[in-house]
């Protein structure tokens, strides 16, 4: 059994995650597991607090390059490690991992999330799991591309968004929030559910999972990630 274990706490719109214990391949999961459901929060930023952490073996901060790169796809959260312990410290600054964000101290990397960036536009609504979703999803993506400037996207907005919404009304019969998000380079459709399975693509004959593939070829990226009370699934559409 692993002995790690993480404390939640939201701060002036960042999500922190204090970390605890000894980080091996026996804990990663849970801890990666952990930190892709505050992502799908959509926080300003993701902070993982590492002042508790030790490390059991060299080779478990992979995880945080792993959900670094997640986040950079959706929802563009940044993700900041924050006061690591000297050893580990030296380890995440031979690039090893990629490029990481370190912070000194949690306050410092508040603080500077705080003093960057506006909150992208969003459009946000409450669908019902019933027959009409999937036009009202229709609607929503039309009056969401004419109002930021992007016509052209009108139709694949809302091929994609009905097909993540019809997805969520067959497989999770759950209340549905739809989001589109404008950020300078992309538009991001959400699709969040209270079920925690997660979407398939079609691998065969049958219709099953075939409305994926069409959100595949009309996204730059999409994925899903889980929810504190279901999942979300996204796509991102190049402006």
């Amino acid at each position: 059994m692993s002995s790690l274990s993480w404390a939640i706490e939201d701060r002036d719109g960042c999500v922190i995650v204090a970390v605890r214990g000894r980080l091996d391949l026996r804990g990663a999961p849970g801890l990666r597991t952990a930190l892709l459901k505050c992502l799908a929060e959509q926080p300003r930023a993701l902070l993982v607090d590492l002042a508790g952490m030790s490390l059991g073996d060299e080779t478990s901060p992979a995880l945080f390059t792993a959900v670094t790169r997640l986040a950079t796809d959706w929802p563009g959260t940044p993700v900041l490690l924050c006061a690591p312990q000297p050893d580990v410290s030296r380890l995440l600054s031979r690039g090893r991992f990629g490029t990481l964000q370190v912070r000194a101290e949690v306050g410092e990397a508040v603080l500077e999330v705080c003093a960057t960036g506006a909150v992208p536009p969003v459009i946000r609504d409450q669908l019902l799991p019933a027959a009409g979703a999937a036009r009202h999803a229709r609607d929503l993506a039309a009056e969401a591309c004419v109002r930021w400037g992007v016509p052209h996207l009108v139709g694949p907005a809302s091929v994609v968004a009905t097909e993540l919404v019809s997805n969520a009304v067959e497989h999770a019969g759950t209340m549905i929030t739809l989001q589109f998000l404008h950020r300078p380079r992309h538009l991001h459709v959400v699709v969040r559910d209270g079920s925690p399975a997660m979407p398939v693509p079609a691998v065969s004959d049958t219709n099953e999972g075939r409305g994926l593939l069409l959100v595949e070829s009309l996204a730059v990226h999409w994925g899903a990630l889980p929810a504190r009370d279901g999942k979300v699934v996204w796509a991102t559409l190049a402006i």
